[in-house]
């Protein structure tokens, strides 16, 4: 038990920095690695010499290295790494995000004034003279809104406003101009049938027929007086 206990030391014997057993030069080789120090050959390593290269936060006297105990931290933080790596990365893809947010944030709006062509925001005064404040709701487009009389006015030649009258059966004509309510539509619609339908012209009540007597009919009740053998 002595020597196993004796193997896993790495410490200080009469004023020199000595390793015992396998596994004591196995750390020594570590530490190497961290500090480049290129003075252990014979297996003893002068303290003094270590100590005032490497500083003397590392000299504590019978310091103990317990390299099963490291390398099973070690272990654990690569399963840890392994484990939180994607969260780890949304986290970054998150505060980048975060960041495009606050750069967007630190353009001045109070008025919350749309933004022009040119991707800056609209002057007031252009903002009150286009109404751009007044909303305008289409119920025929699927209750889409739209700012300013102009846009409002500009969207009943849209596609999208043509497609929902299609879907009502109107045919898009400029009686239906401001008419965005579905019931609206639908009645000016029936109107508009109705008045086209007194305007047709009907032969039976538009022809006109003259009996032996110079007496007119149209033609429905002159048909109807012949069958019956009243002319």
């Amino acid at each position: 038990m002595a020597t196993a206990t004796s193997a896993k030391r790495v410490g200080t014997h009469n004023g020199s920095f000595h390793c015992d057993g396998a596994l004591g030069c196995k750390a020594l080789e570590q530490i190497k690695l961290i500090f480049p120090y290129k003075g252990h050959t014979s297996g003893k390593v002068g303290e003094e010499t270590f100590f005032q290269r490497f500083g003397r936060r590392f000299r504590t006297t019978g310091c103990e290295i317990n390299l099963k105990e490291i390398a099973l931290l070690e272990g654990k933080v690569n399963k840890l790494c392994c484990l939180l790596k994607e969260a780890v990365e949304r986290t970054k893809d998150n505060i980048v995000k975060k960041q495009a947010l606050e750069n967007e944030q630190q353009i001045h709006n109070p008025l919350k004034l749309p933004l022009g062509p040119d991707g800056k925001i609209i002057s007031y005064w252009m903002y009150k003279l286009h109404g751009l404040g007044q909303e305008f709701k289409c119920e025929i487009c699927g209750d889409s809104s739209y700012f300013g009389r102009r846009a409002f006015e500009i969207h009943f030649n849209g596609e999208c406003h043509k497609r929902g009258m299609r879907c009502l059966g109107i045919p898009k004509t400029k009686s239906f101009n401001e008419i965005t309510s579905i019931e609206e539509a639908k009645e000016l619609w029936k109107r508009i049938q109705e008045r086209q339908g007194e305007n047709l012209w009907c032969p039976d009540l538009g022809e006109e027929y003259e009996d032996e007597e110079g007496n007119i009919y149209n033609k429905k009740t002159y048909n109807d007086l012949k069958r019956q053998g009243l002319l």
